[in-house]
């Protein structure tokens, strides 16, 4: 892989950053990294409750505003979100995998070095409860099968993929869904060197 200049990291709160105080979250770690190492520009660019259906209406603008060479998509747990009045997900299954399709197509007018990260777990003590929200909550098995979705949309197209669903413990997330400083950075370490395996292939 041939070096990348600007980088666009696209997905939801947890690419923004929310539950870090001490260092802005994941992204922002990777950002700092960078930017001190040779310079290269890191957009985070999450959007807190972002599905696949919301990223698409800003994914185009947003890349042919920076040019990115390296897109990364860090999206899918709030397509997974259950709602409970509707008793559906919010972005349907067979949706979230024409989604990506999509997703794909668009960055790809824009750059080749596309890589998705899958969704963290959830600790399912705290998320999949009625008491989580009134209105939505959050399921293990229901996190997984949209990991697996983006695990075997990547295996065809043969896109790097980062599986990251059994990285955090229940001491990792702030609220069950959202990882806390300690979580952000085992992320950041993760995905750093993901990175770094896959420019050296």
């Amino acid at each position: 892989m041939e070096e990348e200049k600007d980088i666009c990291i696209f997905g939801n709160s947890i690419v923004w950053g929310v539950y870090d105080p001490e260092n802005g979250g994941w992204a922002a770690m990777l950002k700092n990294y960078y930017e001190e190492k040779d310079g290269r520009s890191v957009y985070a660019l999450g959007i807190c409750g972002d599905t696949t259906e919301g990223l698409l209406k800003r994914l185009e603008i947003e890349a042919l505003v920076r040019g990115p060479s390296f897109i990364i998509f860090a999206i899918g747990i709030n397509d997974s979100q259950f709602l409970k009045q509707e008793n559906k997900t919010q972005i349907s299954l067979e949706k979230f995998k024409e989604n990506l399709e999509e997703l794909f197509a668009t960055a790809n007018k824009f750059t080749d070095k596309i890589a998705f990260i899958g969704p963290t777990n959830v600790d399912d003590s705290r998320v999949s409860i009625d008491s989580y929200a009134d209105d939505h909550l959050y399921r293990s098995e229901l996190v997984e099968n949209y990991n697996n979705a983006i695990k075997d949309f990547c295996k065809n197209k043969n896109i790097p993929f980062l599986n990251v669903f059994s990285l955090l413990t229940k001491d990792d997330l702030e609220d069950g869904l959202h990882p806390n400083s300690q979580g952000h950075k085992k992320l950041f370490f993760e995905i750093k060197d993901f990175l770094k395996k896959i420019k050296n292939n």
